[in-house]
């Protein structure tokens, strides 16, 4: 494919411009949605740049060159970049091959344009199955193939120039703005969109010590980042390590310090996993505010009834609840109907798919949980009545933290607890016959979408919003985006072989000075591990005053945009977060906002719920992008004409990496 030529310095050309600073899979499906609305509302002559230091399409998360060994957490099914009859948007589905689909069409011939880089990436394409965790190397494959299959879609009337750069820099500029880029570049822009994805941040004080602690005793600390990108090469076989998390940095962080270092799994007796170590491994004790990891993906199907749309969280419900308040309150207001909701993708299921283990129909269960409030005597008592074996009965606070009423008489006790609970979760949720898990799965999901469709982040009180950032994501990935169950019983192996501990929940991390080592407990176990390396096994918490990305520190800066705040004073907490309007416009510390600034993804205060989804499932950022798309395209129509103006003295060398990083 041909992606032309940016404009020669000095010269203009009478197009509206759209700048996409970002060019992973978000900025793919904004720009996907520019595709599909412009035949309507926009028949001017357009150019769109795409600024990404990485490959357009991909980005650096999910780009090509990282470890073989990691995976997505999501079925090869549950992946598409393709707009679906089943979103609810105003602009036009434009059909288009999931990821498994596109791998059988690479297999059979029908998909030709794919350079597959080496044979290993061949071997996974043609083995690809729906029930497949894929790799990050195939799904980037798919990602980049869909921009590119966008970009031919607007070519030749649209032309789309990509800088294989980093943006820097953005003003207000005669009714427009200007982007600069790292290497001088300046674009003119009618419309920018900012999609920068996760972006590392400086350490924060807490960060700080560790990284001060660490360099003055020797020791080796890796503070947050993506897992990929660490260098835990200092990390010597049999050093013991504390890890700070147990989510899918971690899972990750197992998969590159014990099989990543020449380490292997052999099949054992009864299904389970043998580690058979290399000798490189560290020996890595976790512990985390819960103490055990998230709980694995699912691989049941349903038996009962069909999984419904939410019943409680209604559009009716939230007006009606925004009569009454100026401003909703997370855990007040809108906790109890998405519990509600979820419980009830649960109960639907355990009740029509497995009637043996309850007394009630469901048709005279339904109406009875209609009537009751989800934190009301009178709903566990119905579901007392109605559900006889209590581990079949759904608390959220308990299945948040399993091990807040259990005891432990010491460290050993912990390991095997926290080792049963795995098992347990893998039988509940690997077996097949405990398919009511899938109904919370679908019930949490649905939820999770439709509250980002109904409740704007600026309907939210301001403590809600950092709830909803923190607490609420972080449930609903420890419930619906955990790993895939063969992570589980290999950490479960390397854990039976020794090289991964556990500390227990509420975990504490600290320096002592007097020995020279890190620290860690649980207040829950007599037992303090000591250890010359910590690593935080998380990624960076936003933040826009103390990102790395100079871009977002600049909107700070330049007073374009501010971080979102905690509370209603200037000097609350903040998220950090960029923020922004309900219409994904950025909002300046005064509270307005400008036409044609826009910015999406998990560095903002929008509703983030990823870039590629599960297919016919009416998914957010599809529904999302495409209001975006049509909000860019109808201001640009309705604008006065500009020029698209691109200069710079080194614009030929910027020409020169894109064409050999595309090739």
């Amino acid at each position: 494919m041909t992606i032309d030529r940016a404009p020669v310095p000095g010269t203009h050309e009478d197009r509206k411009s759209i700048v996409l600073i970002g060019g992973g899979p978000r900025a793919a499906l904004v720009l996907e949605r520019l595709v599909a609305n412009r035949p309507a509302l926009f028949d001017g002559p357009l150019a769109v740049h795409v600024v990404e230091p990485y490959r357009p399409g991909s980005g650096r998360i999910w780009r090509e060159d990282q470890s073989p060994l990691l995976k997505l957490n999501s079925m090869a099914s549950d992946v598409t970049m393709f707009t679906d009859d089943s979103v609810q948007c105003a602009g036009p589905a434009l059909a288009g091959p999931g990821l498994v689909e596109w791998a059988r069409g690479i297999v059979d011939g029908s998909i030709s344009d794919v350079h597959i880089p080496d044979q290993d990436l061949a071997r996974q394409i043609h083995t690809l199955r729906p029930t497949t965790f894929p790799t990050r190397r195939i799904q980037s494959l798919y990602l980049e193939w869909f921009f590119h299959r966008c970009v031919r879609a607007l070519s030749p009337q649209v032309p789309v120039t990509v800088h294989q750069d980093l943006a820097v820099h953005v003003i207000a500029e005669g009714g427009g703005y200007e982007v600069t880029l790292s290497t001088g570049i300046v674009l003119r822009a009618d419309a920018v969109v900012i999609s920068v994805g996760h972006t590392d941040s400086a350490p924060d004080t807490e960060s700080t010590r560790h990284v001060d602690f660490a360099a003055r005793h020797g020791l080796f600390y890796a503070p947050p980042g993506y897992t990929n990108d660490v260098d835990f090469s200092d990390l010597q076989p049999g050093q013991e390590a504390i890890v700070s998390g147990m989510g899918l940095a971690f899972i990750d962080l197992v998969v590159l310090t014990m099989e990543g270092r020449g380490g292997s799994f052999v099949e054992a007796p009864g299904g389970e996993l043998r580690y058979v170590p290399s000798g490189n491994e560290p020996v890595l004790w976790a512990g985390s505010r819960r103490g055990i990891p998230y709980r694995s993906k699912i691989s049941s199907e349903l038996c009962g009834e069909p999984a419904g749309t939410p019943r409680y969280l209604t559009a009716g419900a939230v007006a009606a609840l925004l009569e009454i308040h100026d401003q909703l309150d997370f855990q007040q207001h809108l906790w109890p109907l998405l519990a509600k909701d979820a419980a009830l993708g649960y109960y639907r299921e355990l009740f029509t798919g497995h009637p043996d283990r309850v007394t009630l129909a469901w048709a005279d269960f339904l109406p009875l949980f209609d009537a009751t409030a989800w934190y009301s005597d009178e709903r566990r008592a119905l579901v007392a009545r109605s559900v006889p074996e209590a581990a079949d009965r759904l608390e959220f606070e308990e299945f948040d933290h399993p091990l807040a009423d259990v005891s432990f008489s010491g460290p050993e006790d912990l390991q095997e607890k926290v080792a049963e609970h795995i098992r347990e979760d893998l039988r509940l949720r690997d077996g097949g016959a405990n398919s009511e898990t899938l109904g919370l799965f679908l019930g949490l999901l649905h939820v999770y979408f439709e509250l980002a469709r109904l409740v704007p982040p600026d309907a939210l009180t301001p403590a809600s919003r950092g709830l909803v950032s923190g607490w609420w994501h972080g449930f609903f990935s420890y419930v619906d985006s955990g790993p895939p169950a063969r992570r589980l019983r290999e950490l479960l192996a390397v854990h039976q072989a020794g090289y991964v501990r556990f500390i227990g929940p509420q975990l504490q991390v600290a320096a002592d000075e007097k020995a020279g080592l890190f620290t860690a407990s649980s207040p829950r176990v007599p037992h303090i591990v000591s250890a010359t390396a910590l690593i935080e096994a998380r990624l960076p918490s936003p933040s826009m005053t103390g990102s790395v990305n100079p871009l977002l520190k600049s909107l700070s800066e330049s007073g374009l945009g501010c971080e979102e705040r905690t509370g209603r004073d200037p000097g609350t907490g903040s998220t950090g977060r960029l923020l922004v309007d309900s219409s994904s416009r950025i909002v300046a510390p005064d509270g307005s906002t400008r036409q044609g600034l826009y910015a999406v993804g998990p560095a903002t205060s929008g509703w983030s719920g990823g870039a590629f989804s599960r297919p016919n499932s009416n998914a957010a950022p599809f529904r999302d992008s495409d209001a975006l798309a049509r909000r860019i395209l109808t201001d640009l129509a309705e604008a006065p004409e500009t020029q698209d103006v691109f200069s710079s003295t080194r614009l030929a060398a910027s020409i020169t990496v894109l064409h050999s990083s595309l090739a």
